[in-house]
């Protein structure tokens, strides 16, 4: 029997109760449920996503590409066959993909001076994938490439992004340190007018959109921000003028006789403290709500074993990776890593409930087991803190009061380990942040803190739809914004009515497997590539979804369960929303199908291979 419930939905229930009792007559998971909600309210702000910053004035220059110089080249003023607008995986795993179809004539457009999306910017230290890499690193088969080890870190992430385009020959037509203007649609011609801050005015016949859904560094909208005479730089723009070290991990030796403060501890911050602590003369960590740390228990990839793998290996562990996800049984757990634990634990205390007489499998059911597993990881999660941080006090303010989901789930094997450091001081505010900044440091807590340098580690602006810094013109001037004025309408979450050949690439209105979005990308990029291909050989002029099938799709989507972004009983987070009630455009924005990723990709994968592209009009002129 498959189990092929969505989380998403168990998630979204907080008030299951269970029988043992407390002393005081409460029950342990009413207890628990009111430590959540308390811990929560503390934190929800009004002002939700406002409360942070665009960069400007002085942080301006984070627009900026630091690891690059000045691009000097002629304006470009030619055509492609397909354009890819992005040089992440997104990219790269679609070019991949159109040149193992024979489609070479392809384009990579990004603002950044490399391949690479958010590897080629973070460059933080200690940055590493919180998916194993195995499942993580797209294409390792046909780039013949084995990771170093079970995680790995973000400089042999960037390589690998470089070895997919030198495989793929997909840097020689590349335009780099290059932002799209401007993109329309000619009908008469059938064909994208793409202009660029270049001056560059070509023309493609198809353009796959992967922009990414981080991709604009936030800062924190901290009084006083722009008045710290100090150091300060965003985690996405690492100075290691100033720190000293490297990207590979050596020595940050300039922070010796330094004072640093950082801002923030996500899951950026969780894996670059431990080499601040390590190296700066002090460190002060400003903390407003606490991560989940669980054990990441990082390790060498043994050869002998990875020798021994069959060919078709990584697709098979990619789909045993969803299947769990989604509550699915395999007969093993190829990945075994904190996320798949997770869902094992759901599914089999579903099936346990399922046992008991007079159950009846349905949501109620789902959302216990849900809440009972939760209960038990976070219980060791909290635990674990207790294990290895020395300080009790310190120990109880690192402790998570919510649910797994509620935020990134962040896996490390030093990042609590550093608290012992005599150096690293734990400011925590309370869930309340940080009070303002001033020309020598910062207020928290009513007491100031004197820095030589602030670190903020404030994250991305995060978009699950497609967005982009220019607009996006379609057939009969149809912008993509207007389109969209009720949230996100695809096929796919890839194809867009009124949009002949142009494709998005991203997360929404498909697979939606946000614990492994490499998958959901070049899932996607094989989908294009095969609607390319078709099209080039039909010698098809325009390839559009039918108003019908866009509707439908849509049906389906909004049939499904919310989106883990709608939950507002979470400590607030980019996870839903900042605690914001979602409107019917964010319910959209972060829908997915309705049975679950793994679903999702069977489901595609018998929709291409059919070669019929039900939903697509083939056209020409």
């Amino acid at each position: 029997m498959l189990v092929t419930y969505n989380i998403a939905v168990a998630k979204l229930s907080l008030e299951i109760t269970v029988s043992a009792t407390t002393p005081s007559g409460q029950s342990d998971n009413e207890a628990l449920r009111e430590k959540y909600q308390i811990e929560r309210d503390k934190r929800f702000r009004a002002d939700g996503a406002e409360q942070y910053m665009e960069p400007s004035g002085r942080f301006a220059d984070l627009a900026d590409d630091p690891w690059v110089g000045d691009v000097d080249r002629d304006p470009v003023t030619d055509d492609v066959t397909v354009a890819l607008i992005g040089g992440g995986f997104s990219g790269l795993c679609t070019g991949a993909q159109l040149q193992k179809l024979g489609v070479t004539d392809v384009r990579i457009i990004d603002g950044a001076g490399d391949v690479g999306g958010v590897w080629y910017w973070n460059r933080y230290p200690g940055a590493m994938c919180d998916t194993a890499a195995m499942v993580y690193l797209p294409l390792l088969e046909e780039t013949g490439y084995m990771p170093s080890k079970k995680y790995v870190y973000g400089k042999e992430i960037f390589e690998h992004a470089q070895r997919i385009a030198k495989t793929f020959d997909l840097t020689d037509k590349a335009l780099f340190s290059t932002q799209v203007t401007s993109l329309e649609w000619d009908d008469a011609s059938s064909r994208w007018e793409i202009k660029t801050d270049r001056g560059d005015h070509f023309r493609a016949r198809f353009v796959a959109m992967g922009t990414g859904p981080m991709t604009r560094p936030k800062l924190p909208g901290i009084p006083g921000i722009e008045s710290f005479k100090g150091h300060t730089f965003h985690t996405a723009r690492w100075d290691y003028d100033y720190t000293g070290g490297d990207w590979g991990g050596a020595p940050m030796e300039k922070l010796a006789d330094k004072r640093v403060g950082i801002i923030g501890t996500g899951a950026t911050a969780v894996q670059c403290i431990p080499g601040l602590a390590r190296d700066a003369g002090e460190l002060f960590v400003f903390q407003r709500t606490p991560s989940s740390i669980d054990v990441r228990n990082n390790h060498s990839i043994d050869p002998d074993e990875f020798a021994e793998l069959k060919p078709g290996w990584q697709s098979e562990w990619l789909m045993n990776f969803a299947t769990l996800q989604m509550g699915g049984f395999t007969d093993e757990d190829l990945v075994k890593d904190g996320w798949t634990d997770i869902a094992k634990r759901i599914r089999d205390r579903a099936v346990e409930e399922m046992g008991k007489t007079g159950s009846e499998f349905g949501p109620a059911l789902i959302a216990k087991a849900y809440s009972d597993s939760d209960d038990e990881k976070m219980n060791e999660i909290r635990a674990r803190v207790d294990e290895i941080v020395n300080d009790p006090a310190t120990a109880e303010v690192l402790k998570p009061w919510y649910r797994q989901l509620c935020k990134r789930p962040c896996f490390h094997d030093e990042y609590l380990q550093s608290y012992n450091v005599p150096t690293n001081h734990l400011i925590d505010t309370d869930g309340k942040g940080v009070e303002r900044i001033d020309e020598t440091g910062i207020w928290a807590n009513g007491t100031h803190y004197e820095l030589d340098c602030i670190v903020f580690a404030s994250g991305f602006e995060v978009h699950l739809s497609h967005t982009a810094d220019y607009e996006t013109v379609g057939r009969d001037g149809l912008t993509l914004s207007e389109h969209w004025a009720e949230g996100m309408r695809s096929m796919h979450g890839v194809h867009v009515h009124g949009f002949p050949s142009l494709f998005i690439e991203g997360l929404s209105q498909g697979a939606r497997l946000i614990s492994n979005i490499t998958h959901n990308l070049n899932d996607a990029g094989k989908s294009i590539a095969a609607i390319v291909a078709k099209a080039l050989e039909a010698d098809a002029t325009q390839v559009e979804v039918t108003e019908e099938g866009e509707r439908a799709w849509m049906e389906l989507v909004d049939s499904g369960p919310e989106a883990l972004l709608s939950s507002p009983d979470c400590t607030p987070g980019y996870y839903n929303n900042e605690g914001q009630l979602p409107t019917p455009a964010d319910r959209r924005n972060a829908g997915g199908y309705p049975a679950g990723p793994a679903a999702y990709f069977d489901y595609i994968n018998t929709w291409r291979s059919s070669g019929k592209f039900e939903g697509l009009e083939f056209l020409d002129d």
